[in-house]
């Protein structure tokens, strides 16, 4: 899977933009408010359908604007090509598009374009809350086990209603039961899928963290949002009074975590921010192995300002994983030699660069490294 042309309207400060990236190694550089970001926003945008800088819409169209339009040309895996289009209005309103067809949901665009983001909102997989473990463990259950998607959707509307009946002032045991019955059915599900994704996802994660050192005795320990020797069914019933107080569920599926320690510590607490940087990359590349592993598709990497808080050694071990993976991948930084030194001691690589100043792209050399 890479993108063969990419084609920006009106996306921030890129009014105009349309290249032909390299199959696998794009270096974009320039100074800091250039447009960099705002290309791999592009891309994120095309395969997600939103933005990983910002939930507001109207930020993201060029000013004097009504929409901004994305536009990709893909090869797939099978060698065959596939088109996906987005775009947006000062309204609201988005359209997505496949092959000319439109495209019902985000979710559905999804399928279609995998990616993964390393950027400074990566080191949330340590700082951040459950939620973004849980939505990072739910990006690999997604793309691997296609029934999960309409189980997390299904109970999702059943928390709603449960939540919905709990706040009432006295509770209807006969309107609650089939609540919870399907609940639980519903986590149980999700659970399985979610364990079975974690257990393969661990495995090449501990080898590739084995790679450096001041990790050991680093441990993914998966909660699975309630306490593992008890029946979900009977944590409901014991949490009901509680549940019905608060006016929410408390345990289940949606409270699932991916904790990450480091000799029985939050890793976060002990690590330099070098080191975190490192790990979070570790956790995104195992994302894309796994999810290769699994469907024998590959990921599209977006690696936001590489040189920052890695030393070169820990640079040249982030392209090494990359390299491995055959994939395609977008990187950005400040100074170019500091994006190219890492990539062009491998064998038969193919790099563009794109040099990236007032919002638009100038490609300033192809590299073919010797084989």
């Amino acid at each position: 899977m890479s993108i063969r042309r990419l084609a920006v309207y009106h996306l921030r400060n890129l009014d105009q933009v349309d290249i032909q990236p390299s199959s696998r190694v794009n270096l974009l550089f320039g100074e800091n408010g250039s447009g960099k970001t705002s290309i791999l926003e592009a891309i994120h945008l095309l395969g997600v359908g939103r933005s990983f800088r910002s939930h507001k819409h109207k930020s993201l169209i060029n000013y004097h604007q009504n929409e901004f339009t994305v536009f990709g040309k893909l090869l797939t895996q099978d060698g065959g090509e596939l088109a996906l289009g987005v775009s947006r209005t000062q309204s609201g309103d988005a359209l997505f598009k496949a092959n000319g067809q439109p495209v019902a949901s985000a979710a559905d665009l999804a399928h279609h374009l995998p990616l993964q983001v390393i950027n400074s909102d990566t080191f949330g997989l340590l700082e951040g809350g459950p939620q973004i473990r849980r939505q990072f463990v739910d990006w690999l259950v997604f793309h691997v086990e296609p029934g999960f998607y309409p189980l997390w959707r299904n109970l999702q509307r059943c928390l709603k209603h449960r939540n919905s009946l709990l706040r009432h002032d006295r509770i209807d045991a006969f309107e609650l039961a089939p609540w919870d019955q399907e609940l639980v059915g519903l986590t149980e599900q999700i659970h399985q899928l979610r364990f079975n994704s974690i257990e393969k996802f661990s495995a090449v994660f501990q080898e590739l963290a084995s790679a450096f050192t001041g990790l050991e005795g680093l441990t993914l320990n998966y909660f699975r949002g309630w306490d593992r020797q008890t029946d979900y069914a009977e944590v409901l019933q014991k949490g009901l009074e509680r549940d019905h107080r608060q006016g929410f569920t408390h345990a289940g599926s949606h409270r699932a975590d991916l904790r990450i320690h480091l000799q029985g510590h939050n890793a976060v607490d002990l690590l330099s921010r070098g080191q975190q940087k490192l790990l979070v990359c570790a956790l995104k590349i195992t994302q894309g192995l796994v999810f290769q592993q699994a469907t024998g598709r590959q990921c599209i990497y977006l690696v936001d300002d590489l040189p920052a808080e890695l030393d070169i050694h820990h640079r040249q071990l982030l392209t090494d994983w990359l390299d491995s993976m055959n994939t395609q991948v977008f990187v950005t930084g400040v100074e170019p030699q500091a994006l190219l030194e890492t990539w062009t001691d491998k064998p038969g690589m193919d790099i563009k660069m794109f040099h990236v100043e007032h919002g638009k792209l100038k490609e300033t050399e192809q590299y073919q490294s010797p084989r």
